[in-house]
């Protein structure tokens, strides 16, 4: 029996090793050495495979353009209505400027026929009352043309707002049509990521059933803190998690992994799945 190592208790044989290398490689301060069957760790990749697949239809449903659209045309309809209501209520005003403007040119007409019936009829016959009568119907006939030119003015402006009403209105039925389409497509495509979804996640069960709940509670832990990443293939001496090539520390410290280690990178800690492509 050769002597006692100086870093092992009295009567424990040497490694034949230095001290510092009297430790378990591949272990992050805290974070106890998991095992699993190498097959199992593959279809590790599997799950997170599907689980990519389940961001990118999550993304793909929230950036869809029909989104964009959608918002852009109900500003426009917002906008439009707004003017549209505008436009109604100048014509309902004008309308009742008019109306207004109609009543006080038929009453100075009204006054102004009866005076020239007097006048008419024979019975003012005093020179000043005549005089004082015919100038009344005078400054009436100019009051009569000034109201009448107001009129002429009111439905002018009537005329405008029914136009542009008229107009807005069929701006906000093309704008609500090209919405109710833009809806239509957005919910179908929704609809269609949904079913895409729901299969993705039967499947993702599934597989994920197949894999040890301790590498599978590892690997959802590391998913979450990993941006949706948890695990990685070892593909060509690079992580493809973090995309950084092993240094030949890391390398040899991975070859000497036994094959059911759960192995880590050592940069992006991730869980890193070791293939027949990995380059070892």
């Amino acid at each position: 029996m050769g002597p006692a190592h100086p870093c092992l208790p009295h009567g424990h044989r040497s490694l034949d090793r230095p001290c510092g290398l009297l430790r378990t490689r591949h272990r992050h301060p805290g974070s106890p050495e998991l095992n699993a069957e190498p097959a199992d760790q593959i279809r590790l990749l599997d799950v997170q495979a599907l689980d990519v697949r389940l961001s990118q239809l999550a993304h793909r449903r929230r950036t869809l353009p029909e989104h964009a659209e959608i918002q852009g045309l109900e500003a426009d309809l917002a906008q439009l209505r707004d003017l549209l209501v505008a436009a109604r209520t100048e014509e309902s005003d004008t309308a009742r400027e008019q109306t207004k403007a109609e009543q006080d040119v038929d009453q100075v007409r009204q006054r102004a026929a009866r005076n020239q019936q007097r006048l008419d009829s024979g019975a003012v016959t005093s020179p000043k009352d005549l005089e004082s009568l015919q100038h009344e119907i005078a400054s009436l006939a100019r009051r009569q043309g000034d109201l009448e030119d107001v009129v002429l003015e009111i439905m002018e402006r009537r005329e405008a707002a029914q136009e542009r009403a008229t107009e807005l209105t069929g701006r906000v039925e093309s704008v609500e049509t090209k919405l109710e389409d833009a809806v239509a497509r957005r919910d179908a495509a929704v609809a269609e990521l949904d079913r895409e979804a729901a299969s993705v996640t039967k499947e993702r069960e599934t597989v994920s059933a197949t894999v040890p709940p301790e590498l599978i509670k590892l690997y959802e832990k590391l998913r979450v803190q990993q941006g949706g990443v948890g695990a990685a293939k070892l593909y060509q001496r690079r992580c493809e998690g973090c995309r950084l090539e092993l240094n030949i520390t890391e390398l040899n410290d991975v070859r000497g992994a036994a094959p059911d280690q759960v192995v880590r990178c050592e940069n992006c800690r991730r869980i890193l799945v070791r293939t027949p492509e990995s380059g070892l």
